[in-house]
């Protein structure tokens, strides 16, 4: 049976470290206290002028601020515009180098329905990125960091999310069937809907209310159910 260590509380970002790191770390419960968070209203994005400069700028960083709400806020958050820079899509081979752990950029990272089927976004930095309805099917993603990503709808099938810190991921209704979550950190992740038939979670990191919901899926049977660690129905 592959190991499987399940987090007994929510894991604070900083104090995960860099996920190349983790190889040395013993796989046993544990537990990091976060600190309080109040609630916050959720936020409604209204972008009208996009030849307006400093209204984009307005509209990201509104969208940003989003992005750094409690989880359930996008939920009920209107999202900006797709951007309209031609090149955003390149945008993920740089990824965001400003507040890495936080979800803080100068600029909203937007891949929306951008297309990566087998390309390398390994090590890059992918947090507080929209990635709804993206395709990374086939793309090595590993040692990726996605804190507070909005992907739901997106295609991950068969891409490599090794040692990927996956905090707060929204992957509703997205596609992750034998996708590779070995030794992955997923904390406070959405996966209502989704397909993760195959997928594998071999030594990975998973906090308690997301094992939770990987059990309750319907999609999680056979050897991913023994992965995770679920109970045999």
């Amino acid at each position: 049976m592959a190991g499987r260590t399940m987090l007994q509380s929510h894991v604070c970002p900083s104090a995960l470290g860099a996920p190349g790191n983790r190889g040395s770390a013993p796989r046993r419960p544990f537990m990091v206290a976060c600190g309080h968070r109040q609630q916050q209203q959720p936020l409604k994005i209204f972008p009208k002028a996009e030849s307006d400069p400093a209204l984009k700028l307005i509209g990201s960083l509104a969208a940003a601020a989003v992005l750094l709400a409690p989880h359930n806020a996008l939920a009920n958050a209107r999202l900006p515009p797709v951007d309209s820079d031609p090149n955003r899509c390149d945008r993920a081979f740089v990824g965001n180098t400003l507040g890495m752990a936080n979800a803080v950029s100068d600029k909203l990272l937007d891949l929306r329905s951008c297309v990566y089927t087998g390309k390398n976004l390994a090590d890059k930095v992918l947090s507080g990125a929209l990635v709804a309805d993206a395709d990374f099917s086939n793309t090595v993603m590993s040692n990726v960091t996605m804190t507070k990503s909005y992907a739901k709808g997106a295609n991950f099938s068969g891409s490599d999310l090794t040692n990927s810190v996956l905090d707060r991921v929204d992957f509703t209704d997205a596609n992750l069937s034998h996708a590779k979550f070995t030794n992955a950190v997923i904390t406070g992740a959405k996966f209502a809907g989704a397909n993760l038939d195959g997928a594998t979670f071999e030594d990975a990191l998973i906090g308690q209310e997301d094992y939770k919901q990987l059990c309750l899926n319907p999609t999680v049977t056979g050897e991913t159910r023994v992965d995770i660690g679920c109970k045999t129905r």
